[in-house]
């Protein structure tokens, strides 16, 4: 085999379109589901709506407190387990993949009696801080109606990354479908036909949860996966007993889930930051109201790069995992590309459909104007939103997620924000300011991610794998020297591979 056959092993076009389907394949779903669940949040807001402006106001205030202090949380400590899922299935370490499901779950079920505890006291809270008493009352109620959805999310999430970790994302998109279709008869029928109102809303939202999870685990103990098991035994007969409390192995999670629950907080926490700041501004109404359609337009957009950033985790962990390195960062590659070509739609829908998606949410006219002018701005920053959250999944599935919450961290906060007030309060550009803020700091985020992956020793990571899940790639991966006209090649054998000699 010459030189250049060599160094073309890993970039051949068979291989190329092999990796895009897989990540087409495990991508799509997740893109769906994020879909369906936008749908499900619309609907729940119309709901309140439809119960009147106190409903609303009590419910948007509810929904923001609940998304700060329980499901951001809760959301970001499972992305810990993603890594060890990924890699460990990758290296056919199936007890450690059932061990990280237990233990995840345990976790954020542990988490969840404090944020229980908080919910549960939000009113006294928030009079002692001299909120309006009828609205805090209403979002009040809607918390402690709300608390048993930490349990379900408690499990909700891990099961998802432990499919979505083997590549086994379409049974994540039906269960959802499914969930949604039940969840949308019940909201109505509790909220209106039983006159729960709030209380109604906050119960059909963790009863969907619920039948969202026992569908996932129906799936995992009465499917057959070939992929696990070499006995070709429902998942339910495997081995699942339980961990141990304590020792390195729960350290090793906790050392992964901080930092990516930091990493997705800091980032969600700065757009509540920027409703907060728009509260100050002239005009608060207005100000405030366009905030909402910025933030619910970014919610939608952000179910592109949130689906690309799941499957590529996932690829990149299950690649080293296996002891293919050179897969892992073929895949990264086509992933920042499609999330490059991805963010295209934020910019098609904040310039060309800005007026119509305007118009769905408000006509008045100073909140048409004011959205109008700043949504070019959000589309700019989706160009730079969309491949560093896809980084920020390659980062994940390298177990490296420590990178993306301090990139996170001085890009948003000590970058973004100080530049969004001064824009915003000293030059007094208002809300366009806060956007130009928001724009600098995606900015920064997406070059630092994009110089740190870039500059990945892929066979380092390979290496790290090992040690984490005892990654064991010995029947595709052999790491070679050969020898030719006096240079070395370093290369890998991929499965399929003929070496002339």
């Amino acid at each position: 085999m010459t030189a250049k056959q060599i160094q073309q092993v890993h970039s051949t076009t068979p291989q190329v379109a092999e990796e895009l389907r897989k990540m087409i394949d495990t991508g799509f779903p997740m893109l769906a589901m994020g879909l369906i669940s936008y749908l499900k949040n619309m609907i729940l807001v119309m709901c309140m709506g439809r119960l009147g402006s106190l409903e609303l106001a009590g419910g948007a205030l509810a929904i923001g407190f609940t998304n700060i202090t329980g499901y951001s949380l809760l959301s970001g400590l499972a992305l810990g387990m993603e890594p060890l899922s990924s890699q460990a299935f990758g290296s056919k370490n199936f007890n450690m993949l059932s061990l990280t499901l237990q233990r995840t779950i345990a976790m954020l079920l542990v988490v969840s009696l404090p944020i229980s505890i908080l919910w549960f006291n939000l009113e006294p809270l928030m009079l002692w801080l001299h909120q309006d008493p009828m609205i805090i009352h209403t979002a009040a109620v809607f918390c402690q109606f709300a608390m048993p959805d930490l349990v379900a999310n408690s499990f909700l999430h891990p099961l998802r990354i432990y499919l979505r970790c083997k590549g086994t994302t379409w049974p994540l998109l039906w269960s959802t479908l499914l969930a949604t279709l039940f969840h949308i008869p019940v909201v109505f029928y509790l909220t209106f036909t039983l006159r729960l109102g709030i209380k109604g809303i906050a119960i059909s939202t963790y009863v969907a949860n619920f039948i969202n999870v026992l569908f996932l685990l129906a799936y995992i103990f009465y499917t057959k996966e070939q992929n696990e098991s070499t006995l070709n035994k429902p998942l339910a007969t495997t081995n699942l007993k339980p961990s141990a409390s304590l020792g390195e192995e729960w350290m090793i999670l906790l050392r992964l889930a901080i930092p990516s629950c930091l990493a997705v907080c800091l980032e969600w926490w700065w757009y509540e930051f920027m409703t907060l700041l728009a509260g100050y501004l002239d005009k608060p109404q207005v100000t405030l109201a366009t905030a909402a359609i910025v933030i619910q337009t970014t919610s939608l957009m952000y179910t592109l790069p949130s689906a690309l950033s799941s499957s590529i985790s996932s690829r990149v962990g299950n690649e080293l995992g296996a002891g293919r390195p050179g897969k892992a960062r073929l895949a990264t590659d086509i992933a920042i590309v499609m999330a490059f070509l991805a963010s295209t739609f934020g910019i098609l829908l904040t310039t060309l459909g800005r007026e119509v998606w305007v118009k769905i949410f408000t006509t008045d006219s100073e909140v048409l104007e004011l959205t109008m002018t700043v949504l070019p701005i959000i589309g700019l920053c989706e160009l730079a939103n969309c491949p560093q959250t896809t980084c920020c999944g390659v980062l994940r599935g390298s177990a490296r997620p420590n990178i993306g919450a301090f990139i996170n961290f001085y890009s948003f906060y000590v970058m973004g924000a100080p530049l969004a007030i001064i824009l915003a309060f000293v030059l007094r550009l208002g809300f366009k300011g806060l956007c130009y803020g928001l724009l600098a700091a995606e900015l920064a985020c997406v070059v630092s991610m994009l110089v740190v992956i870039y500059r990945t020793d892929w066979e380092k990571e390979w290496a790290k794998s090992k040690e984490l899940v005892g990654a064991n790639g010995e029947a595709s991966y052999e790491d070679l020297i050969i020898k030719y006209k006096g240079e070395e090649f370093r290369f890998c054998i991929e499965d399929g591979v003929d070496l002339e000699k």
